[in-house]
Order: C-alpha cells, then structure tokens, then sequence
C-alpha cells in the first residue's frame, strides 16, 4: 500500500471543495482512495462560528451533540454515533473561528466519490474523510473515518475459522478508521499543510453502495457501556 500526501496552499471558507481537490490531485487511477481531512469539509460548508466566551463555546458543544461529560480537559461527547472531545469542533488553524465538523459526512464523500469518478472516468474509487482521535489510556491521536464512499469499511471474519480451525464469533477490522489513521500519519495534524492524500494498493473492497451504520455499534451492544453507563449517573 502507498500514501502519498498532497501539500496544497491554505484552503478558505466557502470556496468550491471539488475545484480544489481537481487542482492538487495527481490523475487518479483505478482503485484509488482520495483522503480528505474533515476541516476543509467543513469550511467548504461553511461550518464555522465566531469565538465569543467559553459560555457560548459550550452551549455550541451541546447543541452538536447527543450527550456531553465534562471532564478535566474538555466535554466527552457523543456526536454522529462516535465519542469525541467537544463534539469534534476544533480551535486550531481556523483564524480566530471555531470548525464544527461537516453537517453529514457520509453524504459529503458520496458527492465528491460521484464528481471525482466523473471528472477521472474511472468505475473503482474510494474518497475517506478523516478526524483526529484520541484513544482512553493512549497518548497521543489516531484517526477517525468520519464518512466513506465507494468502498467497505469493515472487513468481517465472523462464522470465518482461524489458522487452528476455531471460529471467528466477534472479529470484524475497521478498514475506514485503520485507512484514516495511516493516511493522517503521513498528512500530519500541526503546519504541514498537507489535507489531501491519495493511497493507492488499499486491500480494500470496492462497491457503489455503502451502509454508513456498518462501522457503528450501538451503546446496548458496545463493550464500553458500563463506563458510558456510570459517567452519565454522575451527571
């Protein structure tokens, strides 16, 4: 698998996303993912709002989510079936303004998977938009696939027998998020300016339809529900 990250100049509020990615895309070839950091989504949609006090900032934080914990550093939240700090809305890079994230994110990569198939004639291709995370106990961030097209994002071993003949009952990959995470890797998360990237030789398989629920769990289901469930008491 090859990642190559795109250095672009700075991309500004309101500007057309597609002409954007068309000027600092190489030509694209078959069963090529393009990754998208979220930010220039979201300033394509013009996501943004105006820093005023820490009281409107968390207002806006609980408006985005479905649920907020405060805690030491920030509010824990639920927002678009993922936990994420403050409901993914980021400070940094957005010239005195908040970034919210993208309205709907699936819907983002199926628009631009249709116009960039369109625009290179091709019949496979892939477009991730990608987050920064945090994992609990882990420092540092990973990344997160907040939306997909054109390709599946999980990768099920389940009723499927391991080396010794035993049968896979809960093993499923992320395909999505372990894309995004390599991809972020190379882009970077400081001054890089580097908010595309193109991977090309992704074991990835390649469909016209997507099921967005299918890399979510629900809270009954996850295995993280005792912590959810005991933090929420607290509030």
């Amino acid at each position: 698998m090859n990642i190559t990250p795109i250095k672009t100049r700075i991309f500004h509020e309101g500007e057309p996303l597609l002409d954007f990615l068309v000027k600092y895309l190489p030509r694209l070839k078959e069963k090529a993912v393009v990754v998208v950091t979220s930010k220039i989504v979201a300033l394509a949609e013009r996501r943004t709002a105006k820093f005023t006090t820490e009281r409107a900032k968390t207002k806006l934080i609980k408006q985005e989510s479905d649920w907020a914990v405060r805690t030491r550093y920030c509010w824990l939240t639920l927002r678009d079936g993922a936990v994420m700090p403050s409901a993914g809305i980021d400070e940094s890079n957005g010239q005195g303004k908040l970034i919210l994230l993208p309205r709907d994110a699936f819907q983002s990569a199926k628009t631009l998977w249709l116009a960039l198939r369109r625009h290179y004639k091709l019949k496979q291709l892939g477009v991730l938009i990608t987050d920064s995370r945090t994992m609990p106990l882990r420092a540092g961030t990973i990344a997160l696939a907040l939306g997909y097209a054109g390709f599946y994002g999980i990768r099920d071993y389940r009723g499927k027998r391991d080396l010794f003949g035993r049968k896979f009952e809960y093993s499923r990959v992320n395909v999505a998020d372990s894309l995004a995470t390599a991809a972020v890797l190379t882009m970077g998360e400081g001054n890089e300016r580097q908010p595309l990237a193109v991977i090309q030789g992704a074991l990835v398989v390649f469909t016209n339809r997507v099921n967005k629920r299918e890399s979510f769990i629900s809270l009954q289901d996850d295995m993280f529900r005792p912590l959810f469930t005991r933090l929420l008491r607290k509030q």
